[in-house]
């Protein structure tokens, strides 16, 4: 009841001209409220920030949540949790079905967390407590946004291609100037010196696997630019940003858990018309292969 209600405020105060995006700003975390609400939305929250460690079993690599949505999933052009709560249920054609937002956080557990290589080996069951909590932060996160309107940042940054293309061996450049420092030249991320995770391993085994979003260029390229380096989004040109993100989407990492067959079968069944390496040759290297040999993490 509390959520239709709030769905109809929102429908209510949705602006006529609905192609034109509205600001908006998600609550103050101070703003949190007591009682099994708030315990139920920190606990959210706590998830999408240690996802490895609050739903352990799920997760199949050393990202997080808050790996490529910035800022607890407040930063806009971070994919942000607040336009995204107020954008479902909705049509996805990855899936060719109507979405919950539960149905959404399932394949981010398959795909960006890896969840087929987690010691469950898959994602959350429906109806798992996770999503209740998950949702109950974004819902609380969305407080007072209009439902289904286009909100300013929602989403990754649509970068234009520019007329140079992208290119790999230019965007290895890119890496080793911007990148590297951070994510290490390997790209495996950087631990503390308990081997805490404090930069995400961009590929490899450790990394998203090939059926996440992140593996298409045009997403990793619009994330780069407005958000990377970090802290510094929007220092980068569009090229640089489009090479940096074909040279860390041109490395292999974990299998697309989609696949039944071979790689040029997959290609054909769910990533035709994506711009994206999957299923090119590379330096003799057939990615998509997948691996799944662990790897040690870099370290500061």
């Amino acid at each position: 009841m509390v959520r239709d209600e709030f769905a109809f405020r929102g429908r209510e105060n949705s602006p006529p001209a609905a192609n034109v995006p509205l600001s908006f700003t998600p609550p103050p975390m101070s703003k949190i409220p007591d009682g099994p609400e708030g315990a139920s939305i920190r606990h959210g929250m706590a998830i999408f920030e240690n996802t490895g460690t609050e739903a352990k079993p799920f997760v199949g690599n050393q990202l997080a949540c808050r790996s490529c949505h910035l800022d607890a999933g407040r930063k806009a052009d971070s994919a942000p949790m607040w336009a995204a709560w107020v954008s479902y249920p909705q049509y996805r054609a990855k899936n060719k079905k109507m979405n919950t937002m539960e149905d959404r956080l399932n394949g981010c557990f398959s795909y960006s967390m890896n969840a087929q290589g987690s010691p469950s080996g898959g994602p959350p069951p429906k109806g798992d407590p996770i999503y209740a909590d998950l949702e109950a932060y974004f819902h609380w996160l969305a407080s007072n946004a209009p439902t289904g309107a286009k909100l300013k940042g929602a989403g990754f940054l649509k970068l234009k291609l520019p007329q140079a293309g992208y290119d790999r061996d230019r965007g290895r450049a890119v890496y080793a100037q911007h990148c590297a420092s951070c994510h290490g030249d390997d790209g495996q991320g950087r631990t503390d010196i308990n081997g805490r995770q404090v930069f995400p391993p961009l590929w490899g085994p450790r990394s998203y696997n090939w059926g996440a979003g992140m593996a298409q260029l045009n997403n990793a390229a619009g994330f780069i630019k407005a958000n990377m380096p970090l802290g510094a989004g929007n220092t980068l040109t569009d090229q640089q940003a489009w090479d940096a993100a074909a040279w860390i989407d041109s490395q292999e990492r974990p299998k697309d858990p989609r696949q039944k067959g071979t790689v040029a079968e997959n290609v054909v069944a769910f990533h035709s018309g994506e711009k994206t390496f999957y299923g090119k040759t590379v330096d003799g290297h057939l990615l998509g292969s997948g691996t799944e040999a662990p790897v040690q993490a870099s370290r500061r």
